[in-house]
């Protein structure tokens, strides 16, 4: 799956520039693209650019770039119950039931 997400355009440098996710079943990266472009190119133009831009970056692990890898959390062993009163009774302290 491809996002662009915040796409500009430069009048300085005059291209458009996007942040580019590409995600996969196993990693998500984000890509900072631009393509040189006019003003009046299309906005579907401009997108297809920047989307082919991200692809070959993503393909190639060439230039910067941010990546989230999935994990999934190992299981852990299972714990008691903490009981405060245990605790201070193996401390020494003594045990005081008060009904009220």
């Amino acid at each position: 799956m491809i996002q662009i997400s915040d796409v500009m355009y430069n009048a300085a440098t005059q291209c458009f520039e996007a942040m580019v996710t590409v995600e996969t079943t196993t990693r998500t990266a984000k890509y900072p693209c631009e393509i040189e472009a006019p003003i009046t190119m299309s906005f579907e133009q401009a997108a297809s650019g920047l989307k082919t831009q991200a692809l070959r970056r993503h393909k190639s692990r060439n230039g910067m770039y941010s990546q989230m890898r999935r994990r999934v959390a190992q299981a852990r062993a299972g714990r008691t119950a903490f009981d405060p009163r245990q605790w201070l009774a193996q401390l020494g302290f003594p045990q005081t039931d008060k009904a009220a």
